[in-house]
C-alpha cells in the first residue's frame, strides 16, 4: 500500500465521521427543541390542572355548605325516587 492510498481511505473515514457528527448533531438539536416544548406544554398542563382541582374543590365546599330548605328543596328531593 502506498501513502496516498492509505491518506485517500484515512480522508474518506473521516469525512464520513464528520457527516455521521453533523447528522447526529442536528437530531439531538431537532430533539432539545421538542424536549422543552413538551416541557413547557406539561407545565402549562400542570397549571391549569391545579386551576381546575382549585375550583372544583371550592364548589364542593359551596355546595356542602348550601341549606337545601333556605333554596326552597326539601330533603326529600335531594335523591331521585328510584335510589
Amino acid at each position: 500500500m502506498t501513502d496516498e492510498t492509505t491518506l485517500a481511505r484515512l480522508e474518506r473515514r473521516f469525512e464520513a465521521i464528520e457527516s455521521r457528527i453533523a447528522h447526529q448533531e442536528y437530531w439531538l438539536d431537532t430533539l432539545d427543541r421538542a424536549v422543552s416544548a413538551q416541557e413547557q406544554r406539561l407545565a402549562q398542563l400542570e397549571r391549569l390542572n391545579n386551576l381546575m382541582q382549585t375550583h372544583l374543590r371550592n364548589q364542593h365546599q359551596w355546595l356542602k355548605s348550601m341549606d337545601p330548605e333556605e333554596n326552597g328543596f326539601s330533603e326529600e328531593y335531594e335523591k331521585p325516587p328510584h335510589y
